[in-house]
């Protein structure tokens, strides 16, 4: 049997919390589905699993950003955090530190000496696995210990 694309997992994920009548899960999906397909007619194409998990990255990180931002509302900014945990479960696993540390070392060692080329060779590799804030932070500080020799 084949595996199923990501784009099927969450129309799974949908009809499930349809049958559940789990009206917020059965909302985030619908909404995020909804992305998806308006992405699709952005690009005229169907979008491939790396596509949708970019879709999913930029809805996780809305979800984060609107919780920090809702400090003052602690149960809606709970809400938000749940509902990118959710989105969370459908990406790939998300690299461990150390693991971005490795490919930001290979990217040093490739030539890259300022932040702005280490983010271009390292991003393209961890889209979807790993924020690009945290990997701006490691490598920033990478950076900064490599200059010093600490």
């Amino acid at each position: 049997m084949a595996e199923t694309n990501l784009k099927d997992r969450l129309r799974e994920g949908l009809n499930a919390a349809r049958r559940q009548r789990d009206r917020d899960r059965t909302r985030l999906l619908s909404t995020v589905l909804a992305d998806i397909r308006n992405k699709e007619i952005d690009v005229r194409h169907e979008l491939d699993d790396d596509e949708v998990i970019e879709v999913l990255s930029r809805c996780v990180k809305q979800r984060n950003e609107a919780a920090e931002q809702m400090a003052s509302r602690p149960e809606r900014a709970e809400k938000e955090r749940a509902e990118a945990e959710i989105l969370k479960g459908y990406m790939p696993a998300q690299l461990e530190e150390e693991e971005i540390r490795e490919l930001i070392a290979r990217a040093i060692e490739a030539g890259a000496d300022n932040i702005g080329a280490v983010m271009g060779s390292v991003v393209p590799l961890t889209k979807g696995r790993a924020e690009g804030r945290e990997v701006n932070r490691i490598a920033r500080k990478e950076l900064e210990m490599r200059r010093t020799g600490s």
